[in-house]
């Protein structure tokens, strides 16, 4: 049952959303093991649904069997020192043991700290040892990322799961008291994916849990009845927070497909597990969409589907409300704050075509220009949340960094929107990305939009290229769909697209026909890569 967006904000207290969708009190004690998993024990209610890479193996673990697992891991945790304020670190696929790791790490009060299986030795070691990462006490991982290992220089404990991990599991106890921390107590330590730079550090504080679950209840709109799949992979803010998290925080089952993401092992699991209500990055979908007439396979099955991690192209929305006969919501967070501005589906509110959404309720954003002044409708300027007004927010700052993000009471996005009437907001680009052309300020998201409407092309990306005329070009790297090659007359085609639906100023004065976008592990395309060559 939806509510209507304006009731939303009547009280935004942390105290009144705490009483919403916690079970213990930030102030006084709270445990995410609790708040994820031991509220919910009983009646065997699923906590998990596991389907291996290769769709021959199934398995459910129930809220009671997550308990008592991670409990049974937690002593072990003990036994060798690990506690409160630890760092215990996850290298782990989508695999049960993930769960358990985390959920144990928390009942002893330590940090759980997420690594993508896709990261190689140079990236673990940035993050897990004392040259820049979390110091992590302990790595849990499998046989297939062990070696990886071997060549990080002061290498933290490793502990592998697989039948050893089971067996030792099991002569431990599985009862265990939860270590009570308060709300500023961090427990989930994870980097930003470097699209414009170096990764940083960011902690999670429990506070963020009702982040989580305000945004699984409004945004995603998760109902008891639903079958849900959340894509991204926990080794990532995205999957960790409304994966491995969000959905438990609920009461809900989650969903691990071990396996990579295919078009077609989606269209297998989508339909074979009646799967309901999905999230993914707008990656997922335009390869769905470049797939053709197979995902007309599930038409009419998805009840809702939400869109995280880039901008969502209006074609793409346009092609999942023609084909699947879902609605379709782009959603807008960051890894620093998690989300903040939503075409929630679970709120009424008016739904503009290209707009990322509308403030979530616990959050006071403002469009402001260098100044820090509010600008007019429809001008761009700095997407920026005023803390003290707003109760969702929780980030302190990067650890062991200065935060230059932070502007007196406010925190500055580094994303460059523009806000209409009606209080839509519309994303343009990262200040990085944005391109000044001749006097313009073009938004890449605009342009891709645009481009990705031609039936000839699968992905694309724009950046701008110095100029001596014009201080910057448009340019657009295209991933042309099977069937199509590159030649002049479909780039002369393309520009002309740009120009009808765009203008002169923003339509592509070069391009560049390639076989991949560059992109970071949790797929958001490394435009600063692009603009390098």
């Amino acid at each position: 049952m939806t509510r209507k967006y304006e009731d939303a904000y009547r009280d935004l207290s942390v105290e009144t959303l705490a009483k919403e969708v916690l079970y213990g009190d930030l102030a006084k004690g709270v445990n995410a093991a609790i708040e994820c998993c031991d509220r919910w024990v009983g009646r065997d209610r699923p906590a998990l649904h596991w389907i291996s890479k290769d769709f021959g193996e199934e398995k459910t673990l129930t809220f009671e069997a997550l308990r008592d697992q991670s409990g049974r891991f937690a002593n072990l945790l003990r036994e060798r020192g690990i506690g409160r304020g630890d760092v215990v670190a996850g290298l782990l696929p989508r695999v049960p043991e993930l769960l358990v790791v985390a959920f144990g790490a928390w009942r002893v009060g330590a940090i759980y700290q997420p690594l993508f299986t896709a990261f190689g030795p140079a990236a673990i070691e940035s993050r897990v040892t004392s040259a820049g990462g979390s110091h992590a006490k302990l790595i849990v991982t499998d046989e297939a990322n062990r070696p990886k290992l071997d060549a990080i220089a002061n290498c933290p404990p490793v502990m592998l799961v697989g039948d050893g991990f089971s067996a030792t599991l099991a002569t431990r106890s599985a009862e265990i008291a939860p270590v009570m921390l308060r709300g500023e107590d961090p427990f989930v330590i994870l980097f930003t994916s470097g699209t414009t730079g170096n990764p940083k550090a960011v902690r999670w504080p429990l506070r963020m849990l009702l982040n989580i679950a305000i945004y699984m209840r409004d945004a995603v709109g998760l109902r008891k009845d639903d079958h849900f799949w959340n894509v991204a992979d926990p080794g990532w803010a995205y999957g960790m927070a409304f994966s491995a998290i969000g959905p438990l925080q609920l009461g809900c089952p989650t969903l691990f497909f071990e396996g990579g993401f295919t078009v077609e092992a989606a269209l297998r699991l989508i339909a074979s597990r009646k799967i309901t209500n999905v999230a993914a990055a707008p990656t997922v979908y335009r390869l769905m969409m470049a797939a053709g007439d197979a995902m007309g396979g599930i038409a009419g099955q998805l009840r809702v589907a939400s869109s995280a991690g880039e901008p969502l192209n209006p074609e793409v929305m346009r092609w999942a409300e023609r084909v699947l006969h879902v609605p379709l919501r782009d959603h807008y967070g960051q890894t620093e704050i998690l989300m903040v501005v939503n075409n929630h589906h679970a709120l009424e509110h008016a739904v503009r075509a290209g707009a990322a959404g509308v403030p979530m309720p616990g959050f006071a954003v403002a469009v402001l220009d260098e100044a820090l002044r509010p600008v007019a409708p429809d001008t761009q300027g700095v997407l920026a949340v005023h803390r003290p007004t707003s109760p969702l927010f929780h980030f302190d700052g990067y650890w062991g960094a200065d935060t230059p993000s932070f502007r007196g009471e406010w925190y500055l996005t580094g994303d460059t929107v523009q806000q209409d009437g009606e209080g839509h907001i519309f994303f343009v680009g990262r200040n990085d990305d944005i391109i000044t052309s001749a006097g313009y300020r073009i938004g890449p998201f605009d342009v891709e939009s645009s481009i990705i409407e031609h039936p000839s092309v699968a992905e694309v990306a724009v950046v701008g290229k110095p100029d001596p005329e014009r201080t910057e070009i448009v340019k657009a790297f295209i991933v042309l769909r099977p069937g199509f090659a590159a030649s002049a007359e479909l780039e002369t085609e393309l520009r002309q697209h740009v120009r009808t639906r765009l203008g002169l100023h923003a339509y592509p004065r070069e391009i560049e026909f390639i076989k991949e976008l560059p992109k970071t592990p949790s797929g958001k395309v490394q435009r600063f890569l692009l603009r390098r060559r």
